[in-house]
């Protein structure tokens, strides 16, 4: 299979966001691009074709260079690509091997330049009539790599295609915009602390979190929502070797494409600065079936819902911009009762039974919903649930008794508000009922770890930030002394 137009665009994407100036000069490529799709990376494509180069730095700062019989000039190896080639990085690792013998294990990528290319140069290539090949371009991105300090490999040469090799300090690098970004590299640096994560993603526009162990001071980011990932090993040839193999390791998932998406930054406990290559991925399965080696578990969610999370800033950016991407999600409604109503006639409304628990000193019970939970995840909401066979107080009794522990008899129980309200537009509507106890037996407890993980009392004038808004509105009309709200209606 090709390397396929989205990797190549989204490479070439990357590479402009570093280099915006060079944008004008990379004018033919950008304009083959969109002209030839997946074809750019054929050789037969002679209206110009992508090829890939490695440039190689030693422990010394010398750069390899080989001669190329057919140019007659010392250059960085590279080539075209091959069918079988998993990557632009990928293409140019094979064709160092190659060409000189050095294999991929040998070498590592240079930290930020993971999957982004250090250089990228647009070269004419005289025609062929021989080989039936007439004059075309190479738009050629080199990657940059080092050398581990440790490897002595034996140097084997391509003859057909290689005549020589040599290594040259920076100043005397063959082509002047190349040697220009490599003089302005700092030399001293560690190339192996490097990271690969994947954005995993479906047809309905969700993406695949993975709610990490919390173990602080033990792990990275315990008890938050993050990308399936780790750091790259000495057997990981490329940085999508790496995010496969932690794929494979952490959920037994074996993605047939992924492709770079772009490199993040992080910084680490010893507060070093680790680069992390994001290769993004299709999967439409279903996470529960998955066997999960670390972490507590594997979730779906939509980019709207992120910020009910516990999750890093930099995470939550990755997903919406690799969702602004997308074209517009196909979604299939879970369930008869998430399925989207018609605008007119008779429309059946759900009964939602809140308990609204306030203390002597006026504070209010509210509870954290589980992050997996399939509505508010994560979210501050009141003791609630639905009304079975029963009527609306015996629910209110019943789910108190069963989420929380508390015994509330039906006497001290009074109606204090009624919120008409729709999450989303087209949802079915909702009646949330909301009754207060004026007494009750017992403290908070959590009976059902899955639904709530905290329960805790809040000052109704400064509730939290994450609290579901209907609640909010119903608390506030409490406050007020007002029996009735609407919210999420259409003005």
């Amino acid at each position: 299979m090709p390397l396929s137009h989205d990797h190549i665009r989204t490479t070439v994407n990357s590479y402009l966001a570093r280099h915006p100036h060079e944008r004008e000069q990379l004018g033919a490529f950008l304009a083959a691009l969109d002209r030839t799709g997946d074809e750019i990376a054929s050789r037969s494509t002679f209206t110009g074709h992508v090829t890939c180069g490695a440039i190689v730095v030693d422990d010394l700062g010398r750069v390899l260079h080989v001669l190329h019989l057919a140019s007659g000039k010392y250059l960085v190896p590279g080539g075209h690509a091959e069918p079988a080639d998993e990557s632009l990085a990928a293409t140019a690792l094979r064709e160092l091997h190659e060409e000189t013998g050095i294999p991929p294990h040998a070498v590592a990528p240079w930290p930020g330049y993971e999957t982004v290319p250090l250089d990228i140069d647009i070269h004419d290539i005289d025609a062929h009539p021989g080989k039936g090949e007439p004059g075309h371009q190479h738009f050629d991105l080199r990657f940059l790599f080092r050398l581990h300090a440790t490897t002595d490999v034996p140097l084997v040469l391509q003859e057909e295609e290689v005549g020589g090799i040599e290594w040259r300090p920076l100043d005397r690098v063959t082509q002047p915009p190349l040697r220009e970004k490599l003089l302005k590299l700092p030399l001293h640096i560690e190339p192996e602390t490097a990271n690969a994560s994947a954005l995993i993603y479906n047809d309905r526009g969700e993406y695949l979190l993975h709610l990490r162990d919390y173990f602080p001071g033990q792990i990275w980011e315990p008890g938050m929502w993050s990308l399936l990932g780790g750091g790259r090993e000495p057997q990981d040839t490329t940085l999508q070797h790496t995010v496969r193999r932690e794929l494979a390791e952490e959920a037994g998932l074996d993605l047939a494409d992924l492709t770079p998406f772009a490199t993040e930054y992080a910084t680490d406990d010893a507060g070093a600065t680790v680069p992390i290559a994001i290769y993004a991925g299709r999967w439409n399965g279903d996470p529960r079936e998955l066997h999960l080696t670390e972490g507590v578990m594997l979730a779906w969610f939509a980019p709207a819902d992120l910020h009910r999370l516990r999750i890093a800033d930099t995470t939550s950016d990755l997903v919406r911009r690799h969702a602004a991407g997308l074209p517009t999600a196909r979604s299939e409604p879970a369930s008869e009762e998430v399925r989207r109503a018609s605008p007119h006639g008779t429309v059946p409304n759900i009964i939602g039974v809140h308990l609204y628990l306030e203390r002597p000193d006026g504070t209010v019970l509210l509870g954290l919903r589980h992050p997996s939970s399939a509505f508010a995840p994560s979210t501050w909401h009141a003791l609630a649930g639905h009304c079975e066979q029963e009527n609306a107080i015996s629910c209110l009794i019943r789910e108190a008794r069963e989420e929380a522990g508390l015994h509330i008899e039906r006497q001290d129980v009074e109606l204090v508000h009624v919120v008409h309200h729709i999450d989303h537009a087209g949802d079915r509507p909702r009646m949330g009922l909301f009754f207060r106890a004026r007494t009750w037996r017992g403290e908070p407890e959590l009976r059902e770890p899955d639904k709530c993980t905290q329960w805790k009392f809040w000052d109704p004038t400064a509730l939290p930030d994450d609290l579901v808004p209907y609640t909010r509105t119903a608390i506030e009309g409490i406050q007020n002394s007002e029996l009735y709200s609407e919210t999420g209606w259409p003005a």
